[in-house]
């Protein structure tokens, strides 16, 4: 696929920073672009405007998005906006290696595929992928964890969604050099990217942006 457009759309800034430090560490070749949809509702949007501009045999967009409160709800919308537009054979739950489609026959969609964070299967956010990525076992984390926890209800000014987040960023806080972003995290080794869940990730993008060298 050396010559189709690659295009992947997130969500937001830290997606956006996090997918490109990845690809920089497993030597995933130069995507075109990595889109900052900005949020949810602006994505699935884009979607829609995208996918029939991309016209070449071998253009190909990802998108990475979070499931939030209902993985199968977010799911659904994306199946309902792909099928409108032209995709067939939609499976009716994503694929937990992270769903790829190949574009309908006499169309000039192009190949489509689907990440839900964090693992296509659960409910959540970036920030609960990136808890994969903390090395273990980790006393600081897990202070972090039971601090963020600890917080009296009425002092609370974040709702349960973001309590991965919470505890991420205060952990990132007490740091050696506090406050990194996530994706210079990866760079400094504070989050590890040689687990598990990021291989499913790399072999997602690998997949869907560069079939060919992985088929040969």
């Amino acid at each position: 696929m050396a010559n189709g457009k690659k295009i992947l759309l997130v969500e937001g800034t830290d997606d956006e920073h996090v997918l490109k430090h990845i690809c920089g560490n497993r030597d995933i070749p130069h995507l075109d672009e990595v889109e900052n949809c900005c949020n949810v509702e602006k994505l699935i949007e884009n979607l829609g405007v995208r996918l029939p501009l991309l016209i070449q045999e071998d253009d190909a967009i990802g998108v990475v998005i979070d499931a939030d409160t209902d993985i199968s709800a977010r799911w659904q919308s994306i199946r309902d906006r792909i099928t409108d537009i032209g995709y067939q054979n939609v499976p009716d739950q994503p694929d937990p290696d992270g769903t790829i489609l190949d574009p309908p026959s006499e169309t000039y969609l192009p190949r489509l595929g689907v990440w839900i964070m964090p693992n296509n299967q659960t409910n959540g956010i970036l920030e609960d992928f990136l808890h994969f990525l903390v090395p273990q076992p980790n006393i600081l984390f897990d202070h972090a964890r039971n601090s963020v926890a600890a917080i009296p209800e009425g002092e609370r000014r974040f709702k349960q969604l973001y309590e991965p987040k919470a505890v991420i960023h205060t952990w990132l806080a007490w740091q050696e050099y506090p406050g990194r972003p996530f994706g210079t995290a990866i760079t400094a080794n504070f989050l590890d990217p040689n687990v598990r869940e990021v291989d499913v990730l790399a072999a997602w993008l690998k997949r869907l942006f560069f079939p060919r060298s992985q088929s040969s």
